[in-house]
């Protein structure tokens, strides 16, 4: 089974066997970006990590708005399933932007990225991180990657949603070239079911579109 929860935020308790109790061994749970765990950097994070990848179930992340970048890119990009990962440890790995996977006779199309509401605080601190935006490369590779998959795929996978959901919401914020991606795919892309967590919401967006925030959901 494949299932997805949203942003973590370095908190060790969503990964605690009562909300993990029906997760079994070989099964894949996703994070869809604000992983957390990779932050500070050092010995204690680096432990926690490990532990992480000794699971009995495969742990993918999405990257979000809150990463360290920095840290981050400092693993190397090997191929997985199809895709191209970054293993962190074991069975915990990063998903990149713009990848088809294939996951369980599954096609999954994940797409990490967003933007900050606190990008100035955050700058002050240097806690902030020019990646977290895809590159105009970024999206285009992401376009190729589904043209090679025929535009269709099983499900979509990312941190924020469209801007046209945005608006839908009734959401204040300004525009931005993933969100305007995400609505072109919406128009063009063929798939069941649409997962986001940015919002920090556990709510169905009928008729395909599902925000998932502190709920461990199977895919289907």
């Amino acid at each position: 089974m494949i299932y997805v929860t949203g942003d973590t935020h370095g908190d060790l308790s969503r990964f605690g066997f009562w909300r993990t109790r029906k997760i079994k061994r070989g099964d894949t749970l996703i994070v869809l970006g604000d992983f957390g765990f990779l932050w500070q950097g050092g010995e204690a994070e680096e432990k926690i990590l490990r532990r992480l990848g000794k699971k009995r179930y495969h742990i993918l992340f999405l990257d979000g708005a809150h990463e360290n970048y920095d840290l981050l890119e400092r693993y190397p990009i090997e191929e997985w399933n199809g895709a191209k990962i970054r293993r962190i440890s074991g069975n915990l790995c990063h998903l990149c932007r713009g990848q088809v996977i294939a996951l369980e006779d599954k096609r999954l199309f994940v797409m990490g990225g967003g933007e900050s509401d606190e990008k100035e605080f955050r700058a002050v601190q240097a806690k902030w991180f020019p990646q977290e935006m895809p590159t105009p490369e970024e999206i285009e590779s992401a376009r190729q990657s589904l043209k090679q998959a025929g535009g269709k795929v099983d499900f979509v996978l990312s941190h924020i949603c469209s801007d046209r959901l945005k608006v839908f919401l009734g959401l204040a914020g300004e525009s931005h070239p993933l969100g305007q991606f995400f609505t072109e795919l919406e128009k063009s892309l063929s798939f069941q079911k649409w997962f986001f967590a940015s919002l920090h919401l556990d709510k169905p967006i009928p008729p395909k579109h599902q925000c998932v925030y502190q709920q461990i959901l199977p895919l289907l």
